[in-house]
Parts: structure tokens; C-alpha cells; sequence
């Protein structure tokens, strides 16, 4: 259940301990929940600090967004695909199965040399079209285009990963599923603090308490031009997404031809959606947080050291049908690097084929907040649906 935070022009729906969450985050809460536009804000329990709006926030605005309160990587997200192995199927030394889903997808600041071809993405269609709209994005990612089209099926740095992981307990143990987390990479980026520097300076923005929280307004072209680019990068996320799906599939049946697949499971948690609450029609954002309408399909990762979760939502009202899109981090990534080491990092990943050089100390395990208590801080939001452990984890 949440609390109520008073203090607000509207109410702040926690579903985390307000003593827990750290000033700066509590600040950043009570400026958004003050803006004139904000018909209601959820917390999930994965709150912390983010640039502008908190992550791990919901907000419900009438007639307006905030570019901030998507954050600049637009569209970002999660997908799981089950298969038919199980961990018996697996062969001993995955360092091999790693290498070849490292060679299938390009990290960091990666992309292909060419584009991916697009048939091999199952499911997916319309690229044609998609790609017709570039051209009516912002003039300033015109010359982007083709780095746009080279990054599609890469996965980025930082908190972005590629895993393979087994179903914890229940009939389906030891089941093996496939799990990534990616967004709009460089053009969405782009995209968002274009469109950030433009909302900084509309007259209607001027005596906000935090620059960064600066709104785009219903009726205006400054909005529709938002809206236009904001839809197209969450489209660019998904499908992102969807062909790195279908490259670790390839990857995991080159090894495993045995292998088959279930339908992906697949979830924005950085976007906006048009929904409609107390009979009011809304632009409700998730910055950190998931859809978790009834029956929902959605996926709550830990670190990668941890597990993850497969939820399906509730429906909840009060959050405005929503959930965390994660752990949460619990520190910095600077406070991290100055705490931990390679040695701490191997030690808290004993078990997983990954990365264990400096280079990721800053997505050390306990830099997370402990995703078992993040799930149960939420079962009046979601229920579990299956708990997984990865055995890779790649990253960036």
C-alpha cells in the first residue's frame, strides 16, 4: 500500500518509505507535484535521483508533458523471451554462448557496420514507413539518420544488458530464458535535450522552481512537435529491441539448435501514454516505472549480480496502473566507483558468465536497492509471475 505524502498542490502516492528517499529526490517530487498542469503523482518503490524528475516517478498531466520527466532515453525498456531448454541444455563453459551473443550485438557505443536486415525481425513490420518519418523529426538529427539506422540491434552502456537466465523455483525450474534492456540509444538522446533546451525557454517555464521540469503545452507547435519526435523514438526503442531479440535468439540456436521460443514479453519504462483516470483524459509519464494495467505482462530486473522478476499487474488506480521498472539504484555511479572494486565486483557476480573488470564497478550489485524488497513493497500492484537468475549477464 502506499502513503500519502502531504505537502503538495496534489498528493505524492508512495510506495516506498518517504525517510528512505534521499533529499534531493524528495525535492524534485514536491516541485513536479506543485507544477499547475499535474493531476497526480505515483512513487514507486525504486525511487531515486534523476536529472530533472525523479526516476521511479509517475506523472499525470492534464493538457501538458515534460520532456524531463521521460528522461533522454526515450522509450527505454525491457523484453524476456522464454525458451524450451532448460539448464541441463547448457553447456558448461558459457563463455562461449557469451562471446557469440557479444558478436551478434554490438555494445557501448557500438553499432553494425550495416543495417540489420529487418526480415529477420519476426513480428515486426511497417519499417518502411518508420523510416519515411525521419524525415520529419527535428532539422538538428537530420545528419543522423544513418548512425539511427546502424544502431538499430545495439545494445548502449551503463545500466543496458543482455542476459540469459534460469527460472527459480516453481514447475518450469531451471527453465532458461533470454532477457534485455535497451532504449532509443544516440538519436533518442538527441531527440530529448533538443527538445529540452526548447521547453527551458517558452515564457510559461520562466519562474519554475527547477528549469529542468519545463513543460511543452497542449495546442501549441512546440508540443506537437514533442509529441511527434517522442512517439517516433519510442517506436525506435521497440524495435531496437526487437531485433536484438531476434539476434540473441540466432546467437543461442547457433549453439543450441534444439532451441525454441515463446512469444516475447515486452515493456516501455521511460515513455508517455495517453490514459484516462477519475474521467480525466491524461498524459501520464513513466520515468523508471512500467505499465501495470490488469493482466499486464511486464519485467522488474534487480542488478546483475541479483535476479529479476516476471510480473503481470493488477491494475492498481492509485498508481495510475503502474509498477517498478527495477531495483533502483542506491547510489551514485561515481559514489559506487570509489567504494568497490574489480575484487568486490567478482565476488558479487560468483556464478555469472560476465564482465568483471573496473570498467562496470559502477553497476556493482550493491549499488542496487535489494530487489526482493522493491517486489514485495508492490503486491498490491503486480503479482509475480516467474523469478529468474541470469548466467550471463552482457554488457556494455
Amino acid at each position: 500500500m502506499y502513503t500519502a505524502v502531504e505537502g503538495a498542490r496534489v498528493p505524492i502516492r508512495m510506495w516506498a518509505d518517504p525517510h528512505s528517499v534521499e533529499e534531493q529526490a524528495m525535492r524534485q517530487l514536491h516541485n513536479v507535484a506543485n507544477l499547475p498542469w499535474v493531476h497526480g503523482v505515483a512513487v514507486m518503490p525504486d525511487v531515486h535521483y534523476g536529472k530533472g524528475a525523479t526516476v521511479g516517478s509517475v506523472i499525470a498531466m492534464r493538457d501538458a508533458v515534460s520532456p524531463a520527466a521521460v528522461g533522454v532515453d526515450i522509450g527505454c525498456g525491457m523484453s524476456a523471451v522464454r525458451t524450451s531448454l532448460t539448464a541441463a541444455d547448457l553447456p558448461d563453459d558459457l563463455g562461449k554462448l557469451r562471446r557469440r551473443i557479444e558478436s551478434a550485438v554490438p555494445v557501448g557505443f557500438g553499432m553494425h557496420r550495416t543495417p540489420v536486415n529487418t526480415a529477420r525481425v519476426h513480428g515486426v513490420g511497417g519499417w518502411a514507413e518508420f523510416w519515411n518519418r525521419f524525415g520529419e523529426l527535428h532539422a538538428g538529427v537530420q545528419d543522423l539518420r544513418e548512425r539511427a539506422h546502424r544502431q538499430v540491434g545495439s545494445l548502449g552502456g551503463g545500466n543496458h544488458f543482455i542476459e540469459v537466465c534460469l527460472e527459480q523455483g516453481g514447475p518450469d525450474e531451471g527453465r532458461v530464458w533470454l532477457m534485455l534492456h535497451s532504449g532509443s540509444r544516440n538519436i533518442g538522446k538527441e531527440l530529448a535535450e533538443r527538445h529540452m533546451s526548447v521547453a527551458r525557454k517558452l515564457p510559461h517555464n520562466a519562474d519554475l522552481p527547477d528549469r529542468d521540469l519545463a513543460v511543452f503545452v497542449a495546442g501549441t507547435p512546440e508540443m506537437q512537435a514533442y509529441r511527434r519526435d517522442l512517439f517516433w523514438a519510442q517506436d525506435y526503442a521497440a524495435r531496437n529491441r526487437a531485433t536484438m531479440v531476434a539476434l540473441v535468439k540466432q546467437a543461442v540456436k547457433d549453439e543450441l539448435p534444439q532451441v525454441a521460443f515463446d512469444d516475447a514479453i515486452s515493456c516501455h519504462h521511460n515513455y508517455v501514454s495517453e490514459e484516462t483516470y477519475d474521467g480525466v483524459d491524461l498524459l501520464v509519464t513513466r520515468k523508471g516505472a512500467i505499465r501495470a494495467g490488469s493482466g499486464d505482462l511486464g519485467i522488474i530486473p534487480g542488478s546483475m549480480g541479483t535476479g529479476s522478476y516476471i510480473v503481470r499487474g493488477l491494475g492498481n488506480e492509485a498508481s495510475f496502473e503502474s509498477a517498478s521498472h527495477g531495483a533502483g539504484r542506491r547510489m551514485s555511479r561515481n559514489k559506487a566507483k570509489k567504494l568497490y572494486t574489480a575484487a568486490d565486483l567478482a565476488a558479487q557476480t560468483d556464478g555469472v558468465e560476465c564482465r568483471k573488470d573496473s570498467g562496470v564497478v559502477d553497476e556493482i550489485p550493491a549499488a542496487y536497492k535489494d530487489i526482493d524488497s522493491v517486489i514485495a513493497a508492490q503486491s498490491d500492484l503486480v503479482e509475480v509471475v516467474a523469478h529468474l537468475k541470469q548466467v550471463i549477464c552482457v554488457k556494455g
